[in-house]
């Protein structure tokens, strides 16, 4: 089989896996998907911008109105949960920024505080326990972060990571292609959300 077409194979099945199976790691979805392709010899790996490209298309292909108002609701409990903690400027990252549907939804922000503590104490006010971990950031001194997780509407998970106050002004790496991570302040997904519905109303 050519180099490229069985880069292209790899990059579709990786994608299949990423959206079924709910694998975060582009990594291990790119040996999982050489090791159901018996492809485990070769040294030629697609790229994580080539698996990002087939999930997107991937996700296109199998759209329908019922995932269309999915992926509404996410992003409107995601709107919900970034007014409430307006307070830490949230901004949206991840797949679901990107119009992706995991088959186990997780809602990713980007906050920014002095410290976690506070961030904690604000919840703890607002009756949300929280579990704690770090998120390492690959790029310049290799940070850690500290994110916290809880369960927000419609039982979605959420994963707030908690960047210094002054974080806003740059963006981590991306996990994908090391260029600053694209995030979306409340207003953007709000024009997101009005998107989703316009097309709703056309399909109907």
């Amino acid at each position: 089989m050519p180099e490229s077409r069985a880069r292209q194979r790899l990059a579709e099945e990786a994608a299949r896996i990423i959206l079924e199976e709910g694998v975060r790691d582009y990594g291990l979805a790119k040996r999982k998907a050489a090791d159901h392709l018996g492809m485990t010899g070769r040294r030629e790996m697609p790229a994580n911008t080539e698996i990002e490209n087939a999930v997107l298309e991937r996700n296109r292909l199998f759209a329908s109105a019922e995932t269309q108002r999915e992926y509404r609701d996410r992003l409107r409990a995601a709107a919900l949960v970034m007014e409430r903690l307006a307070s830490l400027e949230p901004r949206l990252v991840g797949p679901l920024l990107l119009g992706i549907l995991e088959p186990q939804p997780v809602i990713n922000l980007h906050g920014f505080a002095e410290t976690v503590e506070e961030v904690i104490f604000l919840l703890g006010d607002m009756g949300i326990q929280c579990r704690s971990g770090d998120r390492h950031y690959r790029g310049g001194s290799g940070t850690r972060v500290p994110f916290l997780s809880f369960r927000g509407p419609d039982g979605l998970d959420v994963e707030l990571t908690v960047f210094p106050a002054n974080g806003i002004r740059q963006a981590p790496p991306s996990p994908v292609d090391g260029r600053p991570m694209r995030r979306l302040g409340l207003a953007a997904v709000q024009e997101l959300i009005a998107e989703v519905e316009a097309s709703l109303e056309r399909a109907d």
